[in-house]
This record gives C-alpha cells, structure tokens and sequence, in this order.
C-alpha cells in the first residue's frame, strides 16, 4: 500500500472522502431506482417485460465496458480529470430526461450514463487507494462508501414513489441526479487532490488491464465479485416476484421486503467498517459468506413463507463481503496501477448484474417457476461461500506469492 503524500492537508483529504462517498450515493440513486421506475415504463409505452428490462441491462452493460475500456483513464489522465469527465456525462444525460419522450431516446441516455458512471467510479476508487495510507483503511473507506451507495439505493426509490404519487413523471429523479451532479464538479473542482502520478502508470490502456486480469489474485477477486454481485441482483430484481406467493399473517411483508433488504445492507456497511477494525477480514468475509449462503438454502427449502423473512434478513450479512473484496482486490497493486485494477473489477460488478437476473429470468421461463431462479441464486452462493472459505484457509495472495517464488526458483 503507497502512503498518501503528506503535502496534501487533512481538510483536503476529508473533501476528497466526502467527495467519493458523495458520489457513490449519487448513482445509486439512479441505478438502484430502476426496479421502481420499470413498472411505470411499461405502462407508459406499453413494453413486454423483457423490453422495459433494458433500464437495468444497458447501463450495467455500459459499466461495464466501461470499467474495462476506459478505466486505465482515471492512472493516464489524473483522478480529478477523470472523476470530473465521468460527472459530466452521467449529469448531461441525466438531464436529458427532461427533454425526451421516447423509449429509445431514454435507453441510449442510460448507456452514456451508464459509461460516465463508470469513469468517475474508478477515479473514486483509485482515489480512495490514494488517500488511504494503508490496507486496513483502505478497507474501511472503501465500506464506508459503499455505505453510502446502500443510503442513495432508499433515497432513489423514495423519490420516485414520491414524484409518483404527486402525480408527476419518474423522469425527474434524473434531473435531480443532474442537480446533485453540478455540485459534486463543482466541489472537485475547488478541492486539491493527491499529485498525479499518471507518468508512473505502466498500465495506460486496456492491454494493462487485462495483464491485471492474468494475475491469479485479480482472477480470484474478481470471480468472487462476480458470484457476489450475482447473489445480492438476484434480491433487488427478482425477490418481490418471488415473494407474491407469500400468504402468512404478516401481510405487509412482501411489500417492504425490498426496503428491509435495502435499509440492512447500509446499516451493516457502517457496521462493516467498525468490524474490520476488530476482526480479521477474511473471518469475517466467511462468516457472512456462510450466512448469505444459509439464508438462500433455507429460503428454497422452507418456501416463501421463510424466504419472505431470510432473503430481505440476508442484506445484513451482505453488506461487508462487496466493499471488502474490492478493497483487497484494487489495493494489492501498485497505486500506479490501481485505476486499471479497479476498472477490471468494475467490469465484473457490472457484468453480473447485468447478466444474474438475465440468466435466472431464462432459467425461470424454462421451467415455468421463479423457485427455479432461486435455484440458480442458491447456487451462487454456495459457491460464493466455499471461496470465502478456501481464501481464509489458503489467502489467495499468499498462494500467489507462493507461485511467484516458484517460478523465480524454476
């Protein structure tokens, strides 16, 4: 881990935090909101389910491609030269919404948001290994920001339910995203941040994040993201269908479960960052690895009436596993290398979320039973928990290290 440079104040180094968490709660206002505005696009332009789907899978596509394409932008061009182009995007499209009135006019506005979301998330989270003078911080902001995005996954959907109930369009929550978005420039703009080290960078371009990607340690981070985010998507898309069936006396379940989930995954992230300051992480990561786990077993086995409980229960135990493993995963490079890192792993976040619920949705339709794509779900994250368990008993940068002497001695 690189010592942030000690020219820079602590006033400065508290903004640039505030910054980055900021941020983080700023796209998921839009990103987590999507499971409430789909139902309001389908009546409005008469869509097939699978149609109006396209206001999640393009922009997580668009992430990302973009995490992987573009995220060595934020080691050649600085972080505040890429964190302020990536607000730029999200917030012109963002308030582009305003203007349209068309389907297709609204996916393409996602998709280019959908990349400016992912310039200024990696500048964010290179930038969180830039002022974290070690890997233990380094962990805590980064659950401390994720923190936040858990916070802007209740504030989205509230102002849509709000905007709808006043009687006004969904389309305004993306303006309001814009209005966030001109303030959040501004401040980057007036706060001074860490001396670039792009002349440093020897991975400038999409050739160095895939080198990355050969390393064992970023191919084993970054499978356990995919399993994760696969897990955590298959709650937020497909829970509320899954839970209709439910008919106990809690009436009110169902309906607030995705609340539940919500409002537990950004309590336990707070939590997260105070755990990792008394437990060692990959204990922890097992622990919840085997929680997550239980909850999705439990809930097939039992039916709805169970799943209605666990599965929105299950938020808590979520909430450290994703912020932890991006944090191990981007701050095991050098801080030269750690926008292309995060970018690759950004790549894998998206791509799960775009394609889990794709794949439980088919397999769903196949079989006739959304029980069938908990199945799936279930799989997941059992093979989630048993990589938690094999990375606490045999680290995987230990294992790397291990190979690398290897093959010094070969």
């Amino acid at each position: 881990m690189n010592h942030y440079r000690a020219d820079t104040s602590e006033e400065s180094t508290g903004s640039l935090r505030l910054l980055v968490f900021l941020m983080f709660l700023l796209f998921a206002m839009t990103t987590d909101a999507v499971g409430s505005v789909i139902p309001t696009v389908v009546t409005e332009f008469r869509l097939s389910l699978t149609a109006a789907g396209a206001f999640h899978y393009v922009p997580m596509t668009a992430i990302a491609i973009g995490g992987l394409g573009l995220g060595f932008l934020a080691d050649r061009w600085g972080r505040r030269s890429a964190i302020v182009f990536g607000l730029v995007l999200y917030g012109v499209s963002s308030l582009l919404f305003a203007i349209g009135h068309t389907f297709g006019f609204f996916v393409a506005l996602l998709a280019v948001s959908g990349v400016g979301i992912s310039i200024f998330k990696v500048g964010g989270l290179a930038l969180i290994g830039d002022i974290a003078h070690s890997g233990s911080l380094h962990t805590r902001l980064m659950n401390a920001a994720e923190g936040f995005f858990a916070v802007g996954s209740i504030i989205g959907p509230a102002i849509v339910a709000a905007l709808l109930q006043a009687g006004l369009s969904w389309k305004w929550l993306y303006v309001v995203a814009a209005a966030i978005c001109v303030l959040l420039i501004l401040m980057a703009q007036r706060t001074r941040f860490p001396p670039s080290r792009a002349h440093e960078s020897d991975s400038m371009d999409l050739r160095g994040a895939l080198q990355i990607l050969r390393r064992p340690y970023a191919l084993a981070v970054a499978t356990l993201i995919l399993l994760y985010v696969s897990v955590e998507v298959a709650i937020y898309v497909w829970m509320p269908t899954y839970t209709q069936g439910y008919r106990g006396s809690q009436a009110w379940l169902p309906l607030y479960g995705l609340t539940i989930f919500f409002v537990l995954r950004a309590c336990g992230r707070f939590l997260g960052a105070w755990m990792l300051l008394h437990l060692q992480w990959r204990a922890v990561l097992t622990l919840c690895g085997t929680a997550i786990a239980a909850c999705f077993v439990i809930s097939l086995l039992g039916g709805v009436a169970l799943a209605a409980w666990l599965l929105p229960a299950s938020g808590l135990a979520m909430s450290v596993v994703y912020p932890t493993l991006n944090s191990k995963g981007i701050s095991h490079f050098p801080q030269s290398q750690q926008g292309a890192a995060a970018g690759v792993f950004l790549f894998f976040t998206a791509a799960a979320a775009a394609l889990g619920p794709l794949a439980m949705a088919k397999v769903s339709d196949s079989l006739g039973d959304i029980r069938y794509g908990f199945v799936l779900a279930t799989g997941f994250a059992l093979l989630l928990c048993t990589g938690l368990i094999v990375n606490w008993l045999v680290p995987a940068a230990q294992a790397e290290r291990e190979q690398s002497a290897g093959e010094r001695d070969e």
